[in-house]
């Protein structure tokens, strides 16, 4: 089980480790959107962004609804937005960290 637990957390992550993918699922977070309404936002090509959708599906991160010819994708898991706000933090507290290092580099 807890190798399962280890797998499934390694597989997780390595979905989450292109910085398309975060933008979108940030993009997401804020609410559900078509293909055309993310590649309009990102500013990206419509295969690029289908190729991330697609990779984040796969993995049971987002899913598609569609209506007609549109699919309108959402997050699967609600807590999706606080592991991003989560992962802000973690980023932000690094920044600081970095910040005050160079501050006292550079008071020598």
């Amino acid at each position: 089980m807890n190798r399962e637990l280890q797998q499934f957390k390694a597989d997780f992550f390595k979905a989450l480790g292109h910085p398309l993918r975060i933008r979108i699922l940030e993009l997401l977070a804020e609410g559900d959107k078509n293909v055309n309404e993310l590649q309009a936002i990102i500013g990206s090509d419509g295969s690029a962004v289908s190729q991330q959708l697609a990779i984040l599906r796969s993995k049971n991160i987002v899913f598609g609804t569609k209506d007609g010819n549109k699919v309108t994708y959402s997050l699967r898991d609600p807590m999706i937005k606080e592991l991003l706000a989560v992962a802000r933090e973690i980023f932000n507290n690094h920044l600081i960290d970095t910040i005050s290092m160079f501050d006292r580099l550079t008071e020598q």
